[in-house]
């Protein structure tokens, strides 16, 4: 936790992993991020992962996505449960006025609806499409064409990855465009209606990528299994029954690797045959991988992983170990257990552990303790209090009818 973003108060109504992400982006910056829900918790409380399958309430997700954010729980079925949802998102303050959504652009949460309360509030919409079809990641990554190029040559379906990444692209983008947003209204006073569509997300990062324009000349990117696309690298099996990862992108990663194989002769030979220079173009390691692939292959299984490992680094040569999640996690200290931007924190469930903070890191500042997440409606009182100036029997009555928890 830094201290970044000290003083900017965002209001929080969404679900799943790209608007909550977004916010916990901007909390672990020090922004103070207020999350309302449903009582009983919205749509992502009881997500998985679970701290126990018998126990749906203990939700590993839901505390991780909503590490130091306060929390209200409010009865969104009523009328008046959502008048409150709007004056919490309107609610006045210099450093105020930002929400982020996933709900329906036509909701009651529209930002028609916000700006008639606050006219330059800062509303961030996360969509699936931009017509407002809707779509989830794995449905846009579907549409975008991604599971058509993942997986083994020989496949005969799509593959679907197991990483979401349009979400977390788009809550590490919507975290910048609402900052983006904040520092106009600083300049002239605006607000703003941010829509943010995964598929946008998706189709530009393709663009960005060159995909696009890929496509449109040379037609579909075929299969390639686990090599990459375009340079040097795939997975080697070592002497020991360790499966390496080896890549090299630059110049030197390809001179490291050739002269830690010993292979600059066999190289060579490569290269005279096919008028390639391998140590300065990428491309022709690719076009000739399947030259070279062979190569790399057997020299690799002559000898341990250990063995290679400390030869690559001496040598300037990039590489990694394939290893599961558990292994990362309890043996790999650069990974979680040395991390310094991991503690064990205690969370709601109960449980205690390695507990991520900022993946950034200011260097000479101090990061401030890792915070847990909130428990449902955990400030639900304090927060009507102080924003919207409600009194000890306001508050009391609201509990009273349910419209609060």
């Amino acid at each position: 936790m830094y201290d970044l973003l000290k003083g900017l108060r965002i209001v929080e109504g969404a679900a799943f992993i790209a608007g909550p992400s977004c916010t916990l982006h901007m909390a672990q910056m020090g922004a103070e991020v207020i999350r309302f829900d449903n009582i009983g918790g919205g749509p992502d409380y009881q997500r998985w992962p679970l701290a126990s399958a018998r126990d749906h309430s203990a939700s590993l997700y839901w505390e991780g996505l909503n590490k130091g954010k306060k929390s209200i729980a409010l009865d969104l079925s009523r009328p008046e449960g959502r008048e409150l949802a709007l004056a919490l998102a309107a609610a006045p303050g210099d450093n105020a006025g930002l929400f982020v959504t996933n709900y329906p652009a036509r909701s009651f949460l529209s930002h028609a609806a916000l700006a008639a309360r606050r006219a330059d509030i800062v509303s961030i919409r996360i969509m699936g499409w931009a017509d407002g079809t809707p779509g989830v990641d794995y449905t846009i990554n579907a549409a975008a064409g991604i599971p058509t190029m993942t997986g083994p040559v020989d496949a005969d379906r799509p593959t679907n990855h197991v990483l979401p990444a349009w979400d977390l692209l788009a809550g590490a983008y919507a975290a910048f465009v609402a900052i983006s947003a904040i520092h106009r209204r600083s300049l002239t006073g605006e607000g703003a209606e941010i829509r943010l569509p995964l598929s946008d997300v998706a189709a530009a990062s393709l663009s960005h990528l060159g995909q696009v324009a890929e496509v449109l000349l040379h037609g579909d990117r075929p299969r390639m299994g686990n090599e990459l696309y375009g340079a040097f690298g795939r997975d080697f099996l070592c002497a020991d029954g360790t499966r390496l990862i080896v890549v090299a992108i630059t110049s030197r990663q390809w001179t490291g690797l050739v002269m830690s194989l010993g292979l600059a002769e066999a190289v060579a030979a490569i290269e005279a045959e096919t008028g390639a220079q391998f140590e300065r173009d990428e491309g022709a390691r690719f076009q000739h991988r399947h030259r070279l692939f062979p190569l790399v292959e057997k020299a690799m299984a002559l000898r341990n992983a250990d063995d290679l490992g400390a030869a690559f680094d001496a040598a300037g040569a990039t590489w990694g170990r394939y290893q599961t999640l558990g292994e990362a996690v309890s043996k790999d200290a650069r990974f979680v257990s040395g991390n310094p931007i991991f503690e064990p924190v205690r969370h709601p469930s109960g449980h205690s552990y390695p507990t991520a903070g900022a993946a950034a890191t200011l260097v000479a500042e101090n990061r401030a303790a890792v915070p847990r997440a909130p428990r449902l409606g955990e400030h639900t009182d304090q927060l009507l209090a102080d924003l919207l100036g409600l009194s000890n029997g306001e508050i009391g009555a609201l509990h009273d009818a349910g419209l609060i928890a």
